[in-house]
């Protein structure tokens, strides 16, 4: 265990029984709401499953996107935006967004580490701290298991994610816009 994890794990086991209400998850907005569906999956693990290191944050891995794969998509689909999340962080009433991008679907799917700042067919809105990239799974040390939740929409026209000023304004600009949705749960413990 790193030092500043031994140090973190106290706060950790305190904060042990506080997590956000789930319902409050920026993908439970009605701008996001449809009754269309499609199946999101990764080679990396099954939902439900431990998120492989790789592809976790600070102290555990390298912030490495994991590949993600899809169903096919609703006749239509112009523009996909991704919602990464974890569904038990401590320190708020809502789930804390670590990643949210959108991009023109291609094929079936995307490949280990494609999601980066470095790649401009990825458009960024800063999630977590003001970050614009993908930020992987870093539970607070002691605080038990972590759910971590992307969400995947199918939009009809593309989205220009400069214009909206921050995640939460993110439903009300896709409100109408949305052919259907996909999720993928995988879990990290520290």
């Amino acid at each position: 265990m790193h030092p500043v994890e031994i140090l973190l794990f106290p706060l950790g086991r305190a904060l042990r029984n506080r997590r956000p209400d789930e319902s409050a998850s920026l993908a439970n907005a009605p701008g996001l709401a449809t009754p269309n569906h499609f199946t999101l999956s990764s080679p990396a693990f099954r939902d439900g499953e431990v998120i492989p290191a790789k592809h976790c944050g600070i102290f555990i891995g390298s912030d490495t996107s994991p590949a993600l794969t899809w169903s096919e998509l609703p006749e239509g689909t112009k523009d996909l935006v991704l919602i990464f999340e974890d569904l038990d962080v401590p320190l708020g009433p809502k789930p804390g967004i670590h990643t949210i991008v959108a991009f023109t679907p291609n094929a079936d799917g995307l490949p280990e580490g494609a999601l980066t700042p470095k790649d401009p067919s990825f458009r960024f809105l800063p999630a977590l701290r003001g970050i614009a990239k993908y930020v992987g799974p870093r539970p607070l040390p002691g605080h038990g298991p972590h759910r971590y939740r992307f969400h995947l929409y199918a939009l009809d026209t593309p989205i220009d994610l400069t214009r909206i000023p921050n995640p939460t304004q993110l439903p009300p600009a896709l409100a109408g816009h949305v052919l259907a949705s996909a999720t993928l749960t995988g879990t990290r413990t520290c």
